[in-house]
């Protein structure tokens, strides 16, 4: 994957609450949250944890499914772009390397 993938508070953002005739306060307060941890989740400054996959995806109607692959894959492109990881990832040899030795 080249493209950095969305993160679900910008889908939160975007496109679920303005569907749901929602803001940040009426949400956070729905979802038992502060109003600041909030405003972070749909400015992609904080993660999903699966408990608030779970409270997302009660109120969206959808799931916690989607809101926890998404964020999974949010935090895998992540990791995988690090350039401190990459250069941990250099040095571990794959399977089919450690066959060949």
């Amino acid at each position: 994957m080249t493209r950095k993938p969305t993160h679900p508070g910008e889908i939160l953002k975007e496109d679920v609450l303005p569907a749901m005739g929602l803001n940040a306060s009426q949400t956070a307060q729905m979802l038992r949250i502060s109003r600041q941890y909030m405003s972070d989740i749909l400015n992609a400054r904080r993660s999903l944890t699966p408990v608030l996959c779970l409270k997302i995806g009660k109120l969206a109607g959808n799931g916690p499914d989607l809101w926890m692959n998404l964020q999974s894959r949010f935090d895998l492109w992540e990791a995988a772009h690090n350039r401190d990881n990459q250069k941990i990832l250099l040095k571990i040899p794959s399977f089919q390397e450690l066959q060949t030795i």
